[in-house]
């Protein structure tokens, strides 16, 4: 099944100064839509099915929630997923991506009990799919760690979670290996890792800014590789299908033409994408990084870096571990060089040591938080060119929120011209090796 998408609107005001492409994109380029378990599924305790660290956070936490939803219900997909998938058919595109809740096959996180009702279900989904000729593009975990994961070992924080991920995907791998050719084993590792153990602005709400950030991040690189290695040794050779991990990031434009400003965007992008990006494609950490973290840290008096090393066994045994390049994109800021900071508390912020900011001509969607910028993923796709060779480039998730609750959709529909216009001009005169657009969301 195939869609073959022509751009062909007049410019927009809303897409700055660059003009809509009219080009198609080639024959054999895929789209897709996207969700997640915890976002779409609902029935967050039905059929055996366990707690989540979302779950936890929104019976608990609801204040944490702009409109205090919660996973209960979601969408319904658990019972209507039939409907969503003919909705995907509809619309006559190639991929599906979901992820699939771990919580609903191994309900305590553990591989001693698997709940057959869960796997009934991704089961039923995956033969759904399978009817309306829709490839699924699937999701190991998309942050909805098991409750008692956190409860018992504090999580990302603690390496025995390494091990229990790669038991899970192993299991993933045998009940659908019939099913699934296209496999994503963690999604936006960032997020996880800066928002949940780092800020706590996210489930599990860990406070540990500058530290356990770091300590997440190392732990994700090492449970994502163990489960590549899983599927590597174990799987491809039967299933033939590909694996890899999602990375995201903003796109930061220097404010300047100063070469200060330049190593800013270059550092900040180092610490958004690449300390998970690098370690996968080029190994280690990014050299910029490890000198930053490094720096802050013996001037806040800490023995050694707050950034664990990684052993020169753990760079080899993570470096390689993609079948292609999956990207999350949503938006882009201006960044410019700051003063260093004064010394204080551990930070992510103060490592990065940039200002980022927007113009206040940008376009947004209604009450969203994305600046409508196009070019910034065209300069994203060059970056990735540029720093990790000319990777075949999955983009997993690009879109736009609002709050309107109206179906009149005219910022997303100029967001998604303008991005699609990007993707375009990354193609044919960028020579970036883009083969697939997913969009966010279903």
């Amino acid at each position: 099944m195939k869609v073959t998408v022509l751009i062909v609107c007049l410019l927009s005001t809303s897409l700055a100064d660059d003009p809509i492409n009219t080009r198609y994109f080639p024959k054999d380029f895929k789209f897709g839509v996207a969700n997640a378990a915890t976002q779409i599924e609902g029935g967050w305790n039905e059929d055996g099915k366990g707690e989540t660290i979302w779950d936890y956070w929104a019976h608990n936490y609801p204040e944490k929630i702009n409109d205090r939803s919660t996973p209960d219900i979601a969408c319904d997909s658990y019972h209507k997923y039939k409907e969503d998938v003919a909705l995907v058919k509809a619309m006559g595109l190639d991929n599906y991506r979901l992820s699939i809740a771990w919580s609903r096959i191994l309900p305590t996180g553990h591989p001693d009990k698997i709940n057959q009702a869960g796997v009934r279900y991704y089961k039923n989904l995956f033969a759904e799919l399978k009817e309306a000729e829709v490839e699924p593009m699937v999701t190991l975990y998309h942050w909805d760690l098991p409750q008692p994961l956190q409860d018992e070992y504090g999580g990302w924080l603690n390496e025995t979670v390494v091990n229990l991920f790669a038991e899970y995907a192993k299991i993933c791998f045998e009940l659908f290996q019939d099913d699934v050719k296209m496999w994503i084993t963690i999604n936006e590792p960032k997020q996880v890792c800066h928002d949940g153990y780092g800020t706590g602005g996210a489930a599990p709400g860990v406070v540990s800014n500058g530290v356990g950030e770091y300590v997440c991040a190392k732990n994700i690189l090492l449970a994502h590789a163990k489960a590549y290695h899983v599927y590597d040794d174990e799987f491809r050779a039967k299933n033939q299908g590909r694996i890899a991990m999602v990375i995201d990031t903003t796109w930061y434009e220097p404010g300047s033409d100063s070469e200060e400003d330049q190593e800013a965007s270059e550092r900040i992008v180092q610490f958004m994408l690449g300390l998970y990006g690098n370690p996968i494609f080029n190994g280690n950490w990014p050299q910029v990084v490890i000198n930053r973290v490094a720096l802050r840290s013996e001037q806040e008096g800490f023995a050694t870096s707050r950034l664990p090393v990684l052993t020169d066994e753990e760079i080899a045994y993570i470096k390689g571990t993609y079948d292609y390049l999956a990207l999350n994109h949503y938006s882009t800021y201006m960044v410019n060089a700051t003063a260093e900071p004064a010394i204080g508390d551990p930070n992510f912020g103060t490592d990065t040591n940039v200002v980022a900011w927007r113009p206040p001509d940008w376009p947004s969607g209604s009450g969203s938080w994305i600046a409508i910028v196009p070019w910034g993923l065209r300069h994203l796709l060059v970056w990735l060119k540029k720093t990790y060779g000319n990777q075949e480039i999955v983009i997993t998730e690009n879109g736009l929120s609002d709050n309107t609750g109206t179906l009149e959709d005219d910022d997303r529909i100029s967001y998604y011209q303008g991005y699609l216009s990007a993707c375009l001009d990354a193609i044919y005169e960028d020579g970036v090796n883009l083969t697939t657009y997913t969009a966010w969301s279903i």
